[in-house]
């Protein structure tokens, strides 16, 4: 089986490929990406880098990568080539807003891109399955109606940022694609992802809160500024991720046209904080002014898209169930750790 990945030098991307290559030692993977693959990604990838094949080019300009994929046989695709310009942490970030500087590439990019991807993809006999990756800012800022449960994918959907938008756009298109050529599609909607391979990228430049206080935890900050303990989100690894794609490639049939992909439940900053100090003794967190603090997050986002996310429509499915927030936290600062050492030992 050969599967095809766009936006694979980048982050979660990265994890889909490598974990499709581990899985099976005859798998094959093609990655197309704007950018070739940087030291991190040359380093995450060498254990398998003889099944895999590289594509620098546009995705929006088919004409540049189409006739590399000619005669590939790919078997599966994963479109996550995006665009991510959500810049937020701290109280100078937050009065940013990145969607201003080129709100027409990001709609080419995260729409057009989609939709060259899914011309070729109706194009191929046979036609592979093509998981769209969607994004949890498809959703409200509230929802469910009843307080307490999770965010079902059905309902509650009205982006408002460029980036939720394109998002959404893409979705229906793939619906739509599937209903006018039979192709086999369907979308994921990831909450807020963090976890190996993450990093800034020229394509995202946003990092979530457990990334920055493993990080911080890691650097040897002691007391990490925040303006609040209370504030939640529903975080999941990036590894977790991956295995979700990869039971939906693998499904025999896809019921649904959108899946949510997260940890299921909320963390708040104060439980990231202790869970990061079992594995840094000593740290911890100092509750400051807004204007004062490293990491800027609003208590009373706790529903909608910020609150959990309903995955019993995935886990019912194909049987993936993610780790604890706790474990997979704990899980990515060994990995922070392992990558500083490779580092600093120059391998």
């Amino acid at each position: 089986m050969k599967l095809l990945v766009t936006g694979a030098t980048g982050f979660v991307m990265s994890v889909v490929g490598r974990t499709w290559l581990d899985a099976d030692p005859h798998a094959r993977l093609v990655v197309l990406d704007s950018a070739p693959l940087d030291e991190t990604a040359r380093r995450y990838f060498a254990p398998v880098a003889g099944r895999l094949e590289v594509i620098v080019a546009d995705v929006t300009r088919p004409q540049t990568w189409q006739p590399a994929l000619a005669g590939q046989g790919i078997t599966h695709v994963v479109h996550g080539a995006t665009v991510t310009p959500i810049s937020r942490g701290t109280a100078s970030q937050a009065r940013v807003e990145p969607e201003a500087e080129n709100p027409a590439h990001i709609i080419d990019v995260n729409v057009m891109g989609t939709v060259a991807i899914l011309d070729w993809a109706r194009s191929q006999r046979p036609s592979p399955r093509v998981l769209y990756v969607s994004s949890g800012a498809v959703y409200l800022h509230h929802g469910p109606d009843r307080p307490g449960e999770p965010l079902p994918e059905d309902g509650y959907v009205m982006p408002r940022r460029l980036y939720g938008i394109s998002k959404l756009a893409s979705e229906l298109i793939a619906d739509r694609y599937q209903e006018l050529f039979g192709l086999s599609t369907a979308s994921v909607r990831p909450s807020s992802v963090y976890g190996t391979m993450d990093r800034v990228t020229a394509s995202r430049n946003h990092r979530h809160v457990p990334n920055r206080i493993a990080h911080l935890a890691l650097d040897g900050v002691r007391r990490v500024k925040v303006n609040t303990l209370e504030a939640v989100g529903d975080y999941v690894h990036s590894e977790d991720v991956a295995r979700a794609i990869l039971s939906l490639l693998h499904a025999p049939t896809l019921r649904y046209g959108a899946y949510n992909v997260a940890a299921g439940a909320t963390a708040s900053i104060g439980e990231l904080v202790a869970w990061a100090a079992e594995k840094v003794p000593g740290f911890g967190a100092e509750v400051v002014a807004a204007a004062d603090a490293d990491i800027l997050q609003d208590p009373a986002l706790r529903d909608g898209m910020w609150g959990a996310y309903d995955i019993s429509r995935l886990t019912a499915e194909t049987g993936w169930k993610p780790r604890p927030t706790r474990e997979a936290l704990h899980a990515y600062m060994d990995w922070i750790a392992a990558e500083r050492r490779t580092r600093g030992s120059g391998a």
